[in-house]
């Protein structure tokens, strides 16, 4: 195996649910470089990949598909921090997820959406009141751990949400 393709590899290894472009900038090697190595490596069947959210997602051997969901979408900070309230408040209010983490509606619902898809939330219907709950809570928990975004990662997530904020305005 060459030095690339082990060093993209243990990359991968090391941070389950990358996506594509984290790869080439955390490795510093030519987005056609990650390309080929990570092409022969799924052929090799020594990765897998899930697309999802208009990112592709890598992982060792070993997730399950709710488990590369669930990585791959609290890799986003903005849904981690979703994920954390709803963990620690349980069943909450859209609006009240919107105030607590100081973004747009519009935002919330968004990552929600994404949960729900991926069957980790769902919203609960009280008369005109909806609420959202976490159905995997003890999945995401575990999973939380082994999510640590790189600084690049947070920085792209949070001009998303000052976009979504300047567009609310």
């Amino acid at each position: 195996m060459t030095e690339t393709k082990t060093r993209v590899r243990t990359h991968v290894e090391a941070n389950p649910g990358v996506h594509f472009n984290a790869v080439s900038r955390n490795l510093d090697i030519a987005t056609g470089q990650t390309q080929y190595h990570l092409r022969r490596l799924l052929r090799q069947n020594s990765l897998q990949r899930l697309e999802l959210g208009g990112r592709t997602h890598y992982f060792p051997l070993g997730y399950s598909e709710l488990e590369q969901s669930a990585i791959a979408l609290l890799r986003r900070e903005t849904t981690r921090e979703l994920v954390v309230i709803l963990l620690d408040r349980g069943r909450v209010h859209p609006d009240d997820l919107a105030e607590e983490a100081d973004i747009a509606r519009s935002t919330v619902e968004w990552h929600l959406s994404a949960l729900i898809e991926q069957e980790l939330a769902a919203k609960e219907y009280e008369g005109r009141r909806v609420s959202v709950t976490l159905t995997r809570p003890e999945l995401l928990r575990e999973l939380l751990v082994e999510i640590d975004p790189s600084l690049p990662d947070r920085l792209v997530d949070r001009f998303s949400r000052l976009v979504d904020s300047l567009l609310e305005q």
